[in-house]
């Protein structure tokens, strides 16, 4: 069905009360009934869930052949949150493609229709999108951390919940993966535009610190702790191996605020520009 048509029809169609509930409603059918939306967040889920128990095993099962140095340094916190490496991606990805698919396919101007303000609509998909990922995410990490764990129990390297950090490094691992989504979303709404919401989403988090790499160490130390990319990690880990970083509640912090930024710039954008 073109978009022409499905704009017409909204324009036909009887008016009901728009309220955030009922936008809400509607955004969480688009999220749930896309085939590649499901497909994604099942990557991110088995990702964030399955890497860390197929690391920690095979650690596990060369043992052995460890090189005394990571044996006394081995930490089973890290490793079993190890598959945000790759759950961010798909998150990141997803994003991106909540609202950015819609600019692609004009479908947008549908949901703009039904929803005249506009903002409603931004809110609802971040509302929505943040909820499915935080819960995926947490209950992939709790599932990671108890089975991994288990696997290292063998060697005596096993910890609990109650151990310092622990539990920050398990929630804080979804509360960051979910502020992905957020800021990710925002970018999607902000550049109006699949792969150039994409290459941004790459380029702020994973080349920008390859460029700071290359940099003076001097001034690569003094930027480093404050790309978006290392402030929002800190809270996903247990041991540095310098100093030079922020605390984990401090870098995700200013994670955070990486994110308001975008979605506050997309929110602009959405009622000065044209959908």
């Amino acid at each position: 069905m073109s978009t022409a048509v499905l704009t017409e029809r909204a324009a036909a169609a009887p008016r009901g009360r728009v309220t955030q509930g009922n936008v809400v409603r509607s955004e969480w059918t688009k999220l749930m009934t896309l085939r590649s939306t499901r497909w994604s967040l099942l990557a991110g889920f088995v990702s964030m869930a399955g890497l860390g128990i197929l690391v920690a095993a095979v650690q596990m099962g060369r043992w052995a052949q460890l090189a005394p140095h990571e044996r006394a340094t081995y930490n089973s916190l890290d490793t079993a949150v190890g598959g945000y490496h790759l759950a961010q991606l798909a998150v990141g990805v997803l994003g991106v493609l909540v609202i950015a698919g819609e600019y692609s396919t004009g479908m947008i101007r549908s949901s703009f229709m039904a929803v005249p303000k506009r903002l409603p609509v931004l809110w609802a998909k971040i509302g929505v999108f943040a909820a499915v990922t935080f819960v995926l995410t947490l209950v992939a990490s709790f599932i990671a951390f108890f089975a991994v764990q288990a696997i290292v129990t063998q060697h005596g390297q096993q910890h609990s919940l109650g151990d310092p950090g622990a539990l920050r490094i398990v929630v804080g691992t979804a509360l960051f993966l979910t502020l992905l989504g957020v800021m990710t979303t925002g970018i999607g709404a902000l550049v109006r535009n699949t792969a150039g919401g994409i290459a941004l989403f790459v380029f702020l988090l994973f080349v920008l610190p390859g460029i700071t790499g290359i940099l003076p160490a001097s001034v690569a130390d003094s930027i480093s702790p404050y790309l978006p990319l290392n402030a929002g990690t800190v809270i996903a880990t247990s041991t540095f191996e310098n100093s030079n970083h922020l605390s984990p509640w401090g870098g995700l912090a200013l994670f955070a605020g990486y994110a308001a930024l975008a979605v506050g710039a997309a929110a602009v954008g959405l009622l000065r520009r044209d959908a």
